[in-house]
């Protein structure tokens, strides 16, 4: 079991294409291996054995047959738990959806079954995708398997959980505003948000509908452009989905370079609030993009430090208007339905009931934000600064092939510390945001263990839209000089457990 967990996605579809595995029998390995650990890591809250075996089986008939395989066929995958999978709980991490079993397929799971990847269950978030540690989901937190009293990050922290335990060697994760890159950063492992509209939103519960992007997570970056190829392309079902050729993102991760590139460093994403040991990496990552061929450019983009308050004005406004579709009269929990109280009073007890402090934070300062008189002086204004970033952005491209940072202020930080301090808390994507407001790529891979406290720093690549590919040339390249440096991947430190 221990040999197979270790394999990458590549390395095990490879070997199931071959005949020299089964996907039984990975299937198996990594089943054992989430029963092993999960009660310590919880990164899942569902585990679908019987499907998860049935699509196994599935596979291995279709390679006995002669049949010729997808590039991912036979791969187990985690999925985070906001996206729809047929006859499989989806809870979005919260009681108010607890035991709904959704009657169809979000698109980004129809194509992991089409392409024949094995989905093992469904994994832990903060609910509706709302936080930065995975704290607020209503089934409890996960752990982070470099340090189980720290937090694996947010909101798709069970997806990144999953695969630094071993458990899975691919995840699925939503990028709200760092959901994918912030998790993917404090557990050593490489996370991507995908161009805005390149990979469908159909099926996916919807916490700000203009930001919110699927994207893929792995332990390298081939892994990750090997799933971003799977669920990335155009969809009639989602309005925004982008209608335009995928990027020739494998390709890049199979032949990554940064030579002659232009490399962008923003002066706005250091100072203040930043740990002394993710700067001291980034700065040997900046450095080794230099030796690697890279010219290295500074940029200075003032609107970027607005980022933070524009963007917990837009998220909170637009999830107040997505969360009212949960009443209590059409789907999942209702409260108070016991003839004495009408239908209003059946929808406010059961979202007092169903909904955590969290999202009921955000949906009280959403609804505020767009009320009456206010909406120009928060909603509106903080629409403009949007504005303003996305031409910051559009100026920076101008100069640079991508921009680098840090990923996140710092390294993972206790379960508990933050609970109480919601701006402390929010800071922790004080560097991803950005990126979201304007719908750029980008992708956060580890860059070194931060001296202080020996736990994973990530080094941010953001790329232009429709420019995926640029993350995984240059991530690839990191990567590489990396595991040359090293001798290994840095996901091979994680403590076992």
């Amino acid at each position: 079991m221990s040999d197979i967990i270790k394999l990458t996605a590549a390395e095990i579809a490879e070997k199931i294409a071959s005949g020299e595995l089964t996907a039984v029998e990975v299937t198996e390995a990594h089943l054992a291996r989430i029963e092993a650990v999960d009660e310590k890591v919880h990164a899942f809250l569902h585990v679908d054995r019987e499907g998860a075996l049935a699509q196994a089986r599935a596979v291995d008939a279709k390679r006995e047959r002669g049949e010729k395989l997808g590039p991912l066929a036979g791969v187990p995958l985690a999925l985070k738990d906001i996206f729809t999978t047929e006859g499989v709980p989806t809870t979005v991490g919260s009681k108010i959806l607890e035991g709904w079993i959704p009657p169809y397929d979000a698109t980004v799971t129809k194509r992991l079954k089409d392409a024949d990847v094995v989905i093992l269950g469904k994994t832990n978030m903060d609910e509706f995708a709302m936080g930065s540690s995975t704290e607020n989901s209503a089934y409890g937190p996960t752990g982070n398997p470099w340090d189980l009293t720290r937090i694996p990050g947010g909101s798709g922290g069970g997806s990144s959980a999953a695969l630094a335990a071993f458990q899975a060697p691919l995840a699925i994760g939503t990028d709200t505003g760092g959901s994918i890159r912030q998790p993917a950063a404090v557990t050593g492992t490489v996370g991507v948000k995908p161009t805005y509209g390149g990979v469908s939103r159909y099926g996916m519960v919807a916490f700000s509908s203009s930001l919110d992007q699927g994207g893929p997570c792995a332990r390298t970056v081939l892994d990750a452009a090997l799933l971003h190829e799977v669920i990335a392309g155009h969809d009639p079902m989602d309005s925004t989905s982008i209608d335009a050729p995928v990027p020739a993102v494998v390709e890049a991760a199979r032949n990554g370079s940064v030579q002659g590139m232009r490399v962008g460093v923003v002066k706005q994403f250091r100072g203040e609030g930043y740990q002394a040991g993710v700067v001291q990496r980034f700065d040997e990552s900046v450095e080794l993009l230099k030796e690697l061929g890279a010219e290295i450019v500074e940029l200075d983009c003032p609107s970027f430090d607005l980022a933070l308050s524009a963007y917990y004005l837009i998220a909170p406004s637009e999830c107040s208007s997505n969360l009212a579709r949960f009443d209590g009269l059409r789907y999942g929990l209702r409260t108070g339905d016991d003839g004495t109280h009408s239908a209003e009073e059946v929808t406010s007890l059961t979202r007092e009931a169903g909904f955590g402090p969290e999202v009921k934070r955000r949906v009280m300062l959403g609804t505020y934000a767009l009320s009456s008189g206010y909406y120009d002086a928060y909603y509106g204004s903080a629409q403009k600064v949007r504005t303003l970033i996305k031409q910051e952005f559009e100026r920076a491209f101008e100069q640079v092939d991508v921009i680098v940072s840090p990923t996140t202020p710092t390294t993972a930080f206790p379960i508990g510390e933050r609970a109480d301090d919601p701006m402390a808390m929010y800071l922790a994507d004080l560097c991803t945001i950005p990126t979201n407001l304007a719908g750029n790529a980008a992708m956060s891979l580890p860059c070194g263990l931060a001296p202080e406290d020996n736990l994973p720093v990530g080094l941010q690549i953001i790329a232009p839209a429709m420019k995926d590919d640029r993350l995984y040339k240059v991530g690839a390249a990191v990567e590489a000089a990396f595991v040359e440096k090293w001798g290994h991947p840095l996901i091979e430190e994680a403590p076992s457990l």
